[in-house]
């Protein structure tokens, strides 16, 4: 692939991310005082986080069953407050046993 190719993607990325935190930077120079806005912009990044991360779970493996055992055993850990370490080495490992048990 060469770089006419790939730069165009780049540079239209570049802007897009650069506009997506200008704009708000140069619309509101008040304060947000609503209590409604201030709780919906405190849980963007978690529902962003979600909707990219979610799908790449589930197709991640070949198996939908590995997927779920996976995400199962990510799910359970972090409800016990584990670290993101344990978490996730333990999501791949369940995943990889469901993988290699028939």
């Amino acid at each position: 692939m060469a770089w006419s190719d790939v730069l165009p993607g780049i540079v239209t990325m570049a802007l897009v991310t650069y506009l997506i935190r200008a704009v708000p930077l140069a619309l509101f120079t008040k304060p947000i005082t609503s209590r409604r806005v201030q709780v919906f912009l405190y849980y963007v990044p978690y529902a962003v986080l979600a909707a990219m991360t979610v799908p790449g779970v589930f197709t991640a493996t070949p198996h939908l069953a590995s997927a779920i055992a996976g995400t199962a055993a990510a799910l359970v850990l972090a409800w016990k407050n584990k670290g993101l370490l344990v978490v996730s080495l333990a999501a791949a490992a369940a995943g990889l046993l469901a993988l290699l048990l028939p």
